[in-house]
């Protein structure tokens, strides 16, 4: 898809945002998130306002306040006279991103692993379980939900509300990046995931924690080796 293309002016999709009761800037700003999460919306691409509330059945307003909100998530840029774009995750900030994400995820592996109890070391299991098998089915769209559960489930496990927090504002940057390479590490990635697991059933935080900021890094060679 080219980054010419401008969204919300040719589009089948049958969302009708506007029928929605709740908060219409986040409930718009979430189906924008994740259009360009997936791919729908690439970097460089304009995004317009009047298109987007047309196609979403809602007013401007909650569309400019949405695309306000994804810029300060760095998912959009805003550029004065010309509207917005969506943004490209540049090298600088994946290696920000990264390297914050590899100290939190060790830390959450060790809590988790230390915390864990029979009823979410089940519910890891049963998340790792339905990776693995949506890889041999290559069910690729499945996974970057997976994956978002996966992490967040240890995120529960670490039962730290502060780091809990920390991680939920960093998800969807890291989503965006794990589908971007997701073709690349779609084995090794859950492969890892099942380590992790096991390390945290088994009580060894050290373990959990060293093989989580292994699979960090892992996902960070990848996203870059993707960019040579």
């Amino acid at each position: 898809m080219s980054s010419s293309t401008e969204y919300g002016s040719d589009t089948n999709s049958e969302v009708r945002i506007g029928l929605s009761r709740t908060n219409l800037r986040e409930v718009v700003a979430g189906e924008i998130r994740l259009r360009i999460q997936d791919g729908s919306y690439q970097p460089g691409s304009r995004l317009q306002e009047e298109a987007l509330a047309t196609e979403l059945d809602v007013s401007r307003n909650p569309v400019r306040e949405a695309l306000q909100t994804l810029a300060r998530e760095g998912f959009v840029v805003i550029e004065p006279r010309r509207g917005a774009r969506v943004a490209s995750i540049d090298s600088t900030r994946a290696a920000e991103l990264f390297e914050v994400r590899q100290a939190l995820e060790r830390l959450v592996a060790e809590l988790a692993a230390a915390k864990g109890t029979p009823a979410t070391r089940h519910a890891l299991r049963d998340i790792v379980e339905k990776g693995r098998v949506a890889v041999a089915d290559r069910a690729l769209s499945k996974l970057p939900m997976l994956n978002t559960e996966f992490h967040a489930q240890l995120a529960v496990m670490a039962s730290n509300s502060l780091l809990d927090e920390t991680l939920s504002r960093l998800s969807g940057l890291i989503r965006w990046i794990y589908t971007e390479r997701l073709e690349d590490r779609l084995l090794a990635s859950w492969e890892e995931h099942h380590k992790i697991a096991r390390a945290i059933e088994e009580g060894d935080s050290d373990r959990a924690g060293e093989l989580a900021a292994l699979h960090v890094a892992s996902a960070r060679d990848a996203f870059f080796r993707l960019r040579h």
